[in-house]
């Protein structure tokens, strides 16, 4: 299987997997007990949260650790929507976000909040102006993703930070999609919240991180005992806390490399030189993920496409449903036609792709097409 759907999932990385071992053979101390074990348990707990801070250039006592990016997103969406309701009931996000923050604000809107989602434009990008007119008096939270999932378009979030930080708005951002493929740091970006998704950067799934700045209180998505400072009850996870502390780890050292980015831009250029005028480029030509390519194959179907693709895996940006295809929410906002959005496909390329296996896909594809 040529696997390029690193955006939907990725392998644990050989050390990750090394580094949970100790933890399930051994290690199976409560972090909360005083004895040996338990504060062996606490250390190594501490230490991953360390780690996870260091991708983001914050404090570890502003990392909390959660079950994946949903509950990051719905924590921060319910936390301050709950908490400031007395200031507010108006969250702002986009009409591309990810399920996690599309449904959790469908949610509050039953519950007589006001959700305002923001168009795009033809490359998937939010415009910082059409953020501040949204802005009402009764704005308490805007909710934005670092980068978008099925085209990889990186939004401007320094610039939607300078709004909320002239409004006095809380500001969060999905980065689910971004850490470990470009650098993401919380003090530049301006953010008050930001996710963490595991299972995007070769940890285990079931582990993500919540970055809550310094000072910022919100009521608990999950009640119980004091864990996670108060902020997440339930006993810590060791192993995947442990896991996740060491992706990151390996990650930023990774982060300056460049082969993933010449790859996909390799296989742009095959693209290009095989079908011409075959192929659309869905997202920004630039200002996107260094992974991610979602092209249309132009008068296909991209399910057909993928299904004559031979043990290759891949997404494609639309959904197929008794026979009729319809594209993606987040090819509809960006105003791609149903005859090029049909054909999108999404190759996300990671750290196990080689050169040879996309000689291999533009070959089958030159079959196919």
């Amino acid at each position: 299987m040529i696997y390029l759907d690193y955006n939907a999932t990725t392998p644990i990385d050989k050390e990750v997997a090394d580094a949970m071992l100790p933890y399930l053979y051994g290690g199976f101390g409560n972090p909360s007990s005083t004895h040996e074990l338990g504060v062996t348990a606490k250390k190594a707990v501490e230490y991953a949260r360390k780690q996870v801070a260091m991708i983001l250039n914050c404090s570890p006592e502003e990392i909390i650790f959660t079950s994946g990016g949903s509950e990051s997103n719905n924590t921060v969406i319910k936390g301050v929507a709950f908490t400031y309701k007395n200031q507010g009931n108006h969250i702002i996000t986009t009409q591309v976000e990810h399920p996690a923050i599309i449904n959790p604000c469908k949610f509050l809107e039953k519950l007589g909040y006001e959700v305002t989602y923001l168009p795009v434009d033809k490359y998937g990008m939010v415009n910082p102006l059409d953020v501040e007119k949204a802005v009402t008096d009764k704005t308490i939270l805007i909710t934005i993703m670092h980068s978008n999932n099925e085209v990889g378009t990186i939004q401007p979030i320094e610039e939607i930070a300078e709004v909320c930080k002239k409004y006095n708005i809380l500001f969060h951002t999905d980065a689910s999609q971004s850490i470990g493929k470009v650098p993401v740091d919380v003090k530049s970006l301006g953010v008050d919240f930001l996710t963490v998704a595991g299972h995007k950067l070769y940890a285990p799934k079931g582990i993500g991180a919540l970055y809550i700045r310094d000072g910022i209180n919100i009521e608990p998505l999950i009640h119980g005992a004091g864990h996670e400072g108060g902020k997440r009850a339930g006993t810590e996870n060791i192993i995947l806390d442990v896991a996740l502390g060491k992706a990151c780890e390996i990650a930023m050292e990774n982060l300056k490399e460049s082969r993933i980015k010449e790859l996909t831009e390799y296989f742009y250029k095959k693209l290009k030189e095989n079908f011409d005028k075959k192929i659309h480029l869905n997202g920004h030509p630039e200002k996107r993920l260094p992974n991610t390519l979602n092209v249309s194959f132009i008068g296909y179907n991209g399910h057909e496409v993928l299904r004559n693709l031979n043990e290759t895996a891949a997404s494609t940006g639309s959904a197929c449903h008794s026979g009729l295809t319809t594209i993606s929410p987040v090819l509809e906002a960006m105003g791609v036609s149903e005859e090029i959005g049909r054909g999108a496909v999404r190759f996300s390329l990671g750290s196990y792709t080689t050169k040879e296996e996309i000689d291999t896909v533009i070959e089958n594809l030159y079959e196919i097409l």
